[in-house]
């Protein structure tokens, strides 16, 4: 397998070619035109990427907060879970996205690994989010990694319990995101807002403090919530509640 190469790598080591001979300079030309090439798709995903930074942040979103989650990440979630009300909890959240773990079994060997179903696109975005903590030593989701790890799990099981973690955490996010957006259709009796289990977990569990409690900031979000009086969709995968891995 190659490995990749920047623009500026490449720059750098055809400025420490010599071509030599009509073959060589053709080379030398067809490898400065690649490079070009390099340059303006560089160019075009740094300006769009600007593009999505700035409709992130007008969207009012609190997804961006969480350490590791980007505003392309952020985008990625917004836009593929759409109104958070179709999941009934965090559990179908993370069977819709491919973080709860199924049980697999060989003979009398039983163990859990993440389904292959689901949501691709946001089970990526919780994944490069996951890589990106454990790759800073300091911040909470490596020692969450880390912790994993001293209880005898693997490196992939110690993932795949930071992976629904961020999951669970998203999912708080969007649920409170939706609430501020439209706090009177989650208004309980007298005014007050309703109690919501998950997101409250999300925010008292001693072990979801590390990603930080769903307090948004008032403003709007890409996907307001439903209005009062019309139905809800429910969960397109029912089922049973998804396993949780830090049992």
């Amino acid at each position: 397998m190659t490995e990749e190469i920047t623009a500026a790598q490449a720059t750098r080591i055809l400025e420490r070619s010599t071509p030599s001979g009509g073959a060589g300079q053709a080379r030398f030309e067809l490898a400065a035109e690649l490079l070009a090439g390099m340059r303006r798709l560089d160019a075009q995903m740094h300006e769009s990427m600007k593009k999505l930074a700035v409709v992130v942040k007008a969207s009012g979103t609190t997804l961006t907060d969480l350490f590791g989650v980007g505003p392309f990440a952020a985008a990625t979630v917004i836009g593929d879970a759409a109104d958070v009300a179709r999941f009934a909890s965090r559990d179908h959240f993370a069977s819709c996205n491919g973080t709860a773990p199924i049980e697999v079994s060989s003979g009398n060997r039983k163990t859990c690994r993440l389904s292959l179903r689901g949501n691709r696109r946001v089970s990526h975005a919780i994944h490069m989010a996951a890589i990106t903590q454990i790759r800073h030593s300091r911040s909470d989701g490596r020692a969450c990694y880390d912790r994993k790890l001293a209880e005898g799990k693997t490196h992939k099981q110690a993932l795949r319990c930071l992976k629904r973690r961020i999951s669970d955490a998203i999912y708080a996010r969007l649920r409170a995101d939706a609430r501020q957006a439209a706090p009177s259709t989650q208004a309980g009796p007298g005014g007050q807002p309703g109690n919501d289990s998950d997101s409250s977990a999300a925010g008292s569990h001693p072990e979801r403090r590390l990603f930080g409690q769903a307090t948004p900031e008032p403003s709007a979000t890409l996907r307001p919530g439903i209005p009062s009086g019309e139905p809800r969709h429910r969960n397109p995968h029912p089922g049973k509640p998804a396993k949780n891995l830090d049992n």
